[in-house]
């Protein structure tokens, strides 16, 4: 057999970054045969004398296809072709859920984080954090240290309770119970009110992280469509009917990832149905303060007898402080009191104290309407340049963090996020946020990392291009 052509030096004039070029060149060998299954590279070493380029380049090369399953290391033997095989299609494995959150988190995350799911660092309210930080004296500070209290800070209890009441969701401060961000709210909640077997009603698309949870619970999902006024109220109660699932876990406001708020029409639908089927409702508003203080909610017009709140300040204020919490009837809020110290005793009281310290000074709400205000700006500027690059818009959100956008023409989604992720752009396709990632054409932007020039200059390559 002929031995493949030598690996050449990439082009460093390139604004793909030299992982990608290389890493490029590898996966068109395999593609096209050049390369084989079973077949050696060349060692880290010879391969960076090869293409000119430092070990680590190389290795993290090898690191990327491996994590695509297009390379396996065998250890001190090297990296060996896998794939692609008949059954995994070249680059659909690393393309899932876990991939996009590796992908943001992870030391060498890309540059520009066009798909994530938080703010950027200068939009976050660091500077209250640390003059929180500062005040706590050192008597205070080491009771911060100790174990809390079981339902979470009393005084911040106090803010959740008079901020949903601005918003008319009335409850006392017994039946809010503090949490590990709006994640363990929403897995304490649905621990409470199912079994292993139940089936849970989503929206479909809806929160990527949400469907793999309800999965390690052992508990069956039902999609309900997520239209541009709400969830689906024809396609909610044929599937309530069919299924008598115990929960509908919904976003009214700011949806992630379309960027939409539910009518109120449409939330009066969704309580008729659940109603008269006994389905408890879990609305997961973690984008609440985003929102106009006019924008109703299911839980302002069910109240928490029908509907169970969910909420957080990890988009506000900052995402590593793990804030959130649960508002509810007392008795739901007794058994999601009972699971939470089953499962970790109490949360953190340092982080709480710095988030009652915030909201409790005065600039909090100054904060929010600077976020708000600075969103909104964000958005119409994103959304005109993704429609001048040859995407259509699913709708033009009145603020938040999310666009839903897709191109005109139909793409390769995955291979295309691939390629940007090459360019040090981190995009989220639609498929991540599909109960089981069926085929989507769609991607998730967050339009406070999307304004950028690069970003934009690659989807309008390969709008030109018809692909990745």
């Amino acid at each position: 057999m002929t031995s493949p052509a030598p690996f050449p030096n990439p082009d460093r004039r390139s604004r793909m970054p030299l992982v990608g070029q290389i890493g490029q060149d590898i996966e068109e060998r395999i593609r096209n045969g050049v390369l084989r299954r079973g077949e050696r590279l060349p060692s880290i070493r010879r391969m960076a004398r090869q293409c000119g380029v430092s070990t680590i380049t190389v290795a993290n090369t090898y690191l990327r296809l491996a994590a695509a399953g297009l390379l396996e290391s065998r250890g001190t033997r090297g990296y060996f072709v896998t794939g692609p095989t008949p059954e995994t299609p070249l680059l659909q494995r690393s393309i899932d859920s876990m991939w996009l959150l590796q992908h943001a988190y992870e030391d060498e995350a890309p540059v520009i984080k066009a798909g994530c799911g938080w703010l950027p660092s200068d939009m976050l309210f660091t500077s209250a954090a640390q003059r929180a930080l500062a005040g706590l004296s050192t008597q205070k500070l080491a009771s911060m240290l100790e174990y809390g209290n079981p339902y979470g800070h009393a005084g911040l209890r106090h803010n959740i309770r008079q901020m949903l009441a601005r918003r008319d969701i009335g409850c006392g401060e017994s039946s809010i119970i503090l949490t590990h961000g709006a994640s363990q709210a929403l897995e304490l909640a649905v621990r409470c009110l199912s079994t292993r077997g139940d089936t849970i009603l989503v929206e479909d698309p809806g929160y990527c992280n949400l469907y793999p949870a309800l999965q390690a619970l052992g508990l069956q999902i039902a999609s309900i469509p997520r239209l541009r006024d709400g969830p689906c109220p024809e396609q909610l109660e044929r599937v309530v009917r069919r299924y008598q699932p115990r929960l509908f876990i919904t976003t009214s406001i700011l949806h992630n990832p379309t960027g939409t708020c539910s009518t109120t029409q449409n939330m009066r639908d969704v309580l008729r149905i659940v109603r008269q089927n006994d389905v408890t409702v879990i609305e997961d508003d973690i984008f609440l303060d985003l929102a106009p203080n006019g924008q109703q909610t299911l839980s302002q017009l069910g109240g928490l007898k029908t509907v169970i709140h969910i909420g957080s300040f990890s988009k506000t204020i900052g995402p590593g402080l793990r804030v959130g919490y649960v508002a509810c009837d007392p008795d739901t809020a007794q058994r999601i009191l009972r699971q939470k110290m089953a499962s970790n005793l109490t949360t953190a009281p340092l982080n709480e104290e710095i988030v009652h310290n915030i909201v409790s000074s005065g600039l909090y709400h100054p904060h929010l309407a600077h976020l708000r205000e600075s969103l909104t700006r964000a958005q119409a500027r994103v959304c005109t340049r993704l429609e001048q690059v040859g995407m259509h818009l699913y709708f033009n959100p009145a603020g938040g963090m999310f666009a839903w956008a897709r191109f005109r023409q139909d793409m390769d989604v995955r291979a295309l996020a691939e390629r940007a992720c090459s360019y040090d752009i981190m995009l989220a396709p639609g498929h991540l946020f599909r109960p089981d990632e069926q085929p989507s054409q769609w991607f998730r932007f967050n339009v406070a990392h999307a304004d950028n020039p690069r970003l934009f200059n690659f989807l309008e390559d390969s709008h030109t291009r018809g692909g990745p």
